[in-house]
């Protein structure tokens, strides 16, 4: 197979996007420079620690690599801007391939490669544009999400679409491994396209549809806490679709607990008493039928089935719930 030609700029910051990045090399595209968000502190201590994308980078000898708090030459880190800008147009680059890079790029970017930006968006735009798109497919109950290859403009995910593909949504899929799917098939895609690029000078698209737009808010970790008031069906979406990050919880009396397994049953009962903890599951009864919770987590524990925890923590029928953090 003769080698990829185009030069290709890469800008992401987290797993997903390292994902598409080693695609892309490992297809034999040259990988001219990546940008990525700046070392943020993490983990217990702290410490720096660089994005996956910038690990990456760094194992396998890509540069420069490029870590601007801004993109903007008139915003709040203007130095910052300009010196990122001229380090990456003085690599002259063909295309630049975007995923989660987490930073807005203003036009100069945009129009910096000769064939533009495109980004790997994980939903089927115009559905779930914005921060956090598969969460809240899960969230939402949707049967299908994918991937969209778009032709970035200045709008937020509203460019033209180069490619969709769609996967369903697997009964009790968790955001962590649908994200793993997603990953996996953005790398294909965006590779494909590299190669169409390469061959053809040029990628087709299309305009997004006006009809079915729909924005992911970015996930707060204050939405972690459950509210009982509501359906517990809807309840044991959010617990998937918080799983890894922030974790569903319920508060039980005056113990915190993360809740990484649960399902609606048809019982009833006041919305946030306990029905019933046993090896099958910890029962509370929510605004329309109940949550069992299948596998809990207190505080400084372990992820534990309900069986272990309860011998550790038991909690007896009847105690009850904080309903929520929201007011009434």
């Amino acid at each position: 197979m003769t080698t990829p030609t185009l030069r290709v700029a890469f800008a992401g910051t987290p797993e997903f996007a390292r994902i598409a990045l080693a695609d892309i090399e490992a297809a034999g595209f040259p990988v001219v420079a990546v940008l990525t968000q700046p070392d943020r502190p993490a983990g217990r201590g702290m410490q720096l620690q660089a994005s996956p994308v910038k690990q990456h980078a760094v194992a396998h000898g890509l540069a420069p690599v490029l870590q601007p708090r801004s993109l903007r030459r008139h915003g709040k880190y203007p130095e910052e801007a300009a010196a990122a800008i001229e380090a990456l147009a003085a690599q002259a680059p063909d295309v630049m391939v975007v995923a989660a890079y987490g930073l807005i790029l203003p036009a100069e970017v945009l129009t910096l490669p000769r064939h533009g930006c495109i980004n790997i968006h994980a939903s089927l735009l115009p559905r779930w544009r914005g921060a956090a798109p598969i969460h809240r497919a899960i969230e939402a109950g949707d049967a299908q999400t994918g991937i969209t290859l778009m032709q970035m403009d200045e709008g937020l995910d509203t460019g033209a679409m180069i490619a969709r593909e769609a996967v369903p949504i697997p009964a009790d899929a968790t955001t962590g491994a649908l994200h793993d799917t997603l990953a996996a098939l953005g790398g294909r895609m965006v590779v494909d396209a590299l190669r169409r690029l390469a061959a053809d000078g040029a990628l087709p698209s299309e305009a997004q549809p006006g009809e079915g737009v729909t924005y992911a808010e970015k996930i707060g970790k204050e939405e972690a806490r459950l509210d009982l008031r509501r359906p517990a069906t809807v309840l044991a979406r959010q617990v998937r679709a918080f799983h890894p990050f922030p974790g569903a919880s319920v508060q039980i009396g005056d113990m915190a607990i993360k809740c990484w397994r649960a399902e609606a049953v048809p019982a009833q009962g006041e919305p946030g008493v306990v029905l019933s903890a046993d090896a099958d599951g910890v029962v509370i009864a929510c605004g329309e039928g109940a949550l069992r919770i299948t596998e809990l987590q207190k505080a400084g524990g372990r992820r534990l089935p309900a069986q272990a925890f309860l011998q550790g923590m038991p909690i007896a029928s009847g105690a009850r719930c904080v309903l929520s953090n929201a007011p009434a």
